[in-house]
């Protein structure tokens, strides 16, 4: 499948438009709100959470609750157009000369100063309306459908936070623990570990009073993928490739890790390569799983782990030193309304293109225009294995 959106946040809403998306899926619009109000969770979320509320406007490509195989195209609101619309309807005729739209004064870290420059624009405003975080929205649900059509395959992804400022996990969870992701789902931070979590807060909290922001870091965790999607035999058909190049979209990631990841620059080969073993029950497997699942640029069959580091967001409440670009004179940057910390966040909408990841890497190994063929695909692949 591919996709393409488009919106402001400000604007009427977000559009997506996903086309090569299986036929048969059965799709539903309370499943796709679900996932996207988790996105929208999250201690720290600033007041634009308290306005939305995300709901999905199938326009095509569904047809009696499943896809038909055609394009599909939705429809996410933006309730805040309703105070935004006199500033960012697109059909006002002519440039208006409100205060709040000519916006001078860029912030450091975001896209403001560059984007004005690269367009030849005589506002930020115009910059921050597409370069803004709220375009995740659009990305979740075109993920919805992802994880839809993953479901025949029993296919899982969640995530969980494990730094947020100074707060962090000592330890790699066991992600195999019984209530593990269901204390996720529970905690404000999508952190597994309550007293964590409660430090994570007390760091948000800290930086609140600051007028700060903070970044973290979350890890997404992809079960029941079978060995050998993507490929060795061509670099931009690498699995990880493909992976790191989705996470580094999602705005404000500034690392990604596959695996051990960074870390494994330190260790040995013989402490990091995961060994080979066999079993008439499993077929090939690994007791350890330090390449996250990908080798080769390829699924070995493990888990797929993805780690993702976040920058602390660029909007603070604070400002910082920046310079005018009308007049040319020292000022601070603008305070335009935002989160504290976004990394709960940012973790669902990194399931959401990382679901988008593996679906292309299913349909180009089995087949592409109808769900129950690709499992039929699926199936007969996996006697092949066990009978290898």
């Amino acid at each position: 499948m591919d996709f393409k959106t488009a919106g402001e946040s400000h604007g009427r809403g977000l559009v997506g438009i996903i086309s090569g998306f299986p036929s048969g899926v059965s799709v539903s619009a309370d499943y796709i709100d679900h996932i996207l109000s988790r996105r929208q969770k999250g201690y720290g979320r600033g007041g634009r959470m308290a306005i939305e509320s995300d709901k999905v406007e199938i326009i095509s490509g569904v047809r009696r609750g499943f896809s038909t195989g055609s394009p599909i195209s939705f429809l996410i609101r933006n309730r805040d157009w309703a105070n935004w619309k006199d500033l960012m309807d697109p059909a006002l005729p002519g440039k208006t000369k409100k205060e709040e739209e000519m916006l001078s004064c860029p912030r450091p870290g975001h896209a403001d100063l560059t984007g004005v420059l690269k367009y030849r624009l005589d506002t930020i405003r115009d910059v921050i309306e597409r370069s803004s975080a709220r375009e995740t929205a659009a990305r979740v649900c075109a993920g919805a459908f992802a994880m839809s059509a993953l479901r025949y395959f029993d296919i899982g992804i969640f995530s969980y936070v494990d730094r947020i400022g100074k707060a962090h996990m000592k330890e790699i969870p066991k992600t195999e623990d019984e209530g593990f992701i269901k204390r996720i789902e529970d905690s404000e931070v999508r952190c597994p570990d309550r007293e964590l979590s409660e430090q994570m807060k007390a760091e948000i909290d800290r930086a609140i009073k600051q007028g700060d922001s903070l970044g973290g870091s979350f890890r997404i965790i992809i079960r029941g993928v079978v060995p050998g999607l993507g490929s060795y035999t061509e670099w931009d058909r690498r699995l990880d490739a493909r992976m790191a190049h989705m996470i580094m979209g999602i705005p404000a990631i500034k690392a990604v890790e596959i695996g051990m990841g960074i870390a494994s620059g330190s260790i040995s080969g013989l402490s990091f390569h995961d060994e080979i073993y066999y079993s008439q029950k499993k077929g090939f497997y690994r007791k350890t799983n330090n390449a996250g699942g990908i080798e080769g640029g390829m699924s070995n069959g493990e888990d797929i782990i993805v780690g993702a580091v976040m920058k602390p967001i660029p909007t603070t409440t604070k400002g910082m030193g920046t310079v005018d670009i009308l007049t040319k004179k020292d000022a601070v940057s603008i305070k335009e309304r935002s989160d504290t910390c976004a990394v709960p966040s940012a973790a669902v909408v990194g399931e959401a293109v990382s679901a988008i990841v593996i679906l292309n890497a299913l349909q180009e190994k089995f087949g592409s225009d109808n769900i129950g063929e690709i499992k039929t695909h699926i199936e007969s692949y996996k006697k092949y294995l066990k009978d290898r």
